[in-house]
């Protein structure tokens, strides 16, 4: 069984990357980035690098493309977890099998929801699990769309600005230590964050 789902998505991630060199590459990449934060299971990066390392002087352009993709698919999350969960959420859940990550976001989201969706967006966690989260658990939409406005773009412009300035070779540099940077950025992000409310 899980042979099967780990072709599938080495299929589907195929798919996904066999979009860069087409016309429509960027509508591709920002339709891709919509659907995975609210259902999709491939994150967006996965084109988003395969078009820079084709066209790396467009990097930002498309890094550009799939923040905003992300940004209103998140939305979308949103209204699913707000006005149809029962209906399409739980099942968007359990098909993932992100029950008990969608139970422990209950309790991050108590703590504070901001940080919460703010490391959520730039770090490799299942994102659709913390927008449907934010309109199942009836967190202020704006909250949402603040803090994914600041995470998501900085995900995919730390991507696109890596391939624009080392093109190529980067590649490996990403797919080796893109972990080790999330987390040294969220570190920051904490800090920063714990800055400002002791500043106050």
């Amino acid at each position: 069984m899980l042979r099967k789902i780990s072709k599938f998505l080495f299929d589907l991630k195929a798919w996904v990357e066999n979009f860069a060199d087409k016309p429509y590459a960027g509508l591709a990449l920002f339709i891709i980035a919509f659907a995975e934060s609210s259902f999709f299971p491939i994150p967006p990066d996965v084109l988003l690098i395969a078009i820079a390392l084709l066209k790396p002087k467009l990097s930002f352009r498309y890094a550009f493309i799939c923040s905003v993709g992300s940004v209103l698919g998140g939305m979308f999350g949103y209204l699913i977890g707000f006005q149809f969960y029962e209906l399409i959420g739980r099942k968007i859940i359990e098909f993932y099998h992100l029950q008990e990550q969608y139970n422990a976001v209950k309790v991050m989201y108590d703590k504070n929801a901001f940080v919460a969706i703010a490391i959520a967006g730039f770090t490799p966690i299942p994102y659709k699990v913390f927008t449907i989260a934010a309109g199942a658990f009836q967190v202020n939409f704006s909250t949402l769309v603040i803090a994914s406005a600041l995470s998501r773009p900085a995900r995919f412009f730390l991507v696109g600005g890596l391939i624009y300035f080392f093109g190529p070779k980067v590649k490996t540099f990403i797919d080796k230590y893109f972990d080790w940077l999330t987390l040294a950025l969220i570190i920051l992000l904490i800090l920063g964050f714990t800055l400002i409310k002791y500043l106050k």
